[in-house]
């Protein structure tokens, strides 16, 4: 396959470090006095750090590659020297990329004689990683890539605390949605509330029971960062995934976001009304189907024109696709309803 990656002419770098803060992912680092892509994977071609280089030392080429192999790119890495390959295993180290950091020493240990140094001291340096310099040379540290597990929903001892419930219904003196009934209270408004109580159910609110303490929702994220123009499709945390791809408004409409929508999933958000770079969303949506090999994928948008441009991105992208995977498309009004949710 063909993607945008970026190229650096070392005649012309001067090892200035103007580029590094600008690339998103941590793959640029100064190493011997040069600025090196140290990790194909993290790339993604956008080329933020080109317009900081005062010398024009870097630039974007489009290229045949494949999907990523470490042993590949540890080769190209042992041809930089030492400090370029404890920069790489340290990038992946950061990232979480464990399976590609096993990958990269098995390569090392299977060439140890090729080496100019002694992998010992490359292990010690990858795994004793100093403050300050060593790990700002890795760009934004917010940008770096982190897979973690959703957190625990916050509990005390008694097992009826933490729970947001605003209505009791059918009795009198119960919470209501919509209106004072019979020595009832308001919580919110509309008429969905007033029907849910008929009905006998229990209606999500603002209001707690008598000495109870609002409920504190376990967040369901499981990887950071979430941003299109972020996010690396070949990370990890997208492998055989189930991904959802949600508008940034989303998340803000649907109160139950997190436990209904994301559980369980890995996330990217974008806007196609406001972001710019499109064109690489349709690239990592393509590279999340073929070479993640994601199991589905969720595609969330808001009730507005302008959010339709999300499938249309999705849509371009499963054009250049070699497999298929199943979509569902939901949308979302501005008041928190699913307005339509179907399999395409």
């Amino acid at each position: 396959m063909e993607r945008d990656m970026v190229k650096i002419d070392e005649t012309l770098c001067d090892g200035c470090g103007a580029c590094i803060p600008n690339c998103h992912e941590g793959a640029l680092q100064i190493i011997d006095g040069k600025a090196r892509l140290v990790s194909d994977l993290m790339c993604d071609g956008l080329g933020a750090c080109i317009g900081h280089c005062p010398q024009g030392a870097i630039s974007i080429e489009r290229r045949e590659a494949e999907a990523y192999d470490e042993e590949k790119v540890m080769a190209l890495m042992v041809s930089k020297g030492e400090n370029t390959v404890v920069a790489h295993l340290q990038h992946l180290r950061d990232h979480q990329e464990t399976g590609y950091l096993k990958e990269g020493v098995s390569w090392l240990m299977e060439h140890e004689n090729e080496l100019g140094f002694r992998i010992t001291d490359v292990l010690d340096r990858v795994h004793n990683v100093k403050s300050g310099e060593e790990q700002a040379a890795c760009g934004c540290p917010g940008s770096a890539a982190r897979s973690f597990a959703p957190r625990a929903a916050a509990h005390t001892g008694n097992p009826m605390a933490g729970r947001r419930i605003a209505a009791v219904a059918g009795g009198a003196g119960g919470i209501s949605g919509g209106a004072q009934g019979a020595g009832g209270f308001v919580s919110g408004g509309g008429t969905a509330g007033a029907s849910a109580a008929g009905r006998g159910g229990i209606i999500p609110g603002q209001l707690s029971m008598p000495g109870q303490e609002p409920a504190k929702q376990a967040s369901q994220l499981r990887q950071w960062p979430v941003q299109m123009h972020l996010i690396t499709p070949g990370a990890s945390c997208f492998r055989e995934a189930d991904v959802v791809l949600a508008a940034d408004c989303v998340a803000f409409s649907l109160g139950d976001f997190h436990s209904t929508w994301l559980a369980g999933k890995s996330l990217a958000i974008a806007c196609p009304k406001l972001d710019s770079g499109l064109e690489s969303y349709v690239e990592k949506i393509r590279a999340l189907v073929d070479d993640a090999k994601i199991n589905t994928l969720t595609v969330m948008m808001m009730h507005v024109p302008c959010c339709g441009g999300l499938i249309r991105l999705v849509d371009k992208a499963l054009g250049l696709t070699n497999r298929k995977v199943p979509v569902k498309i939901v949308i979302v009004s501005a008041e928190g309803e699913i307005l339509q949710e179907e399999w395409n």
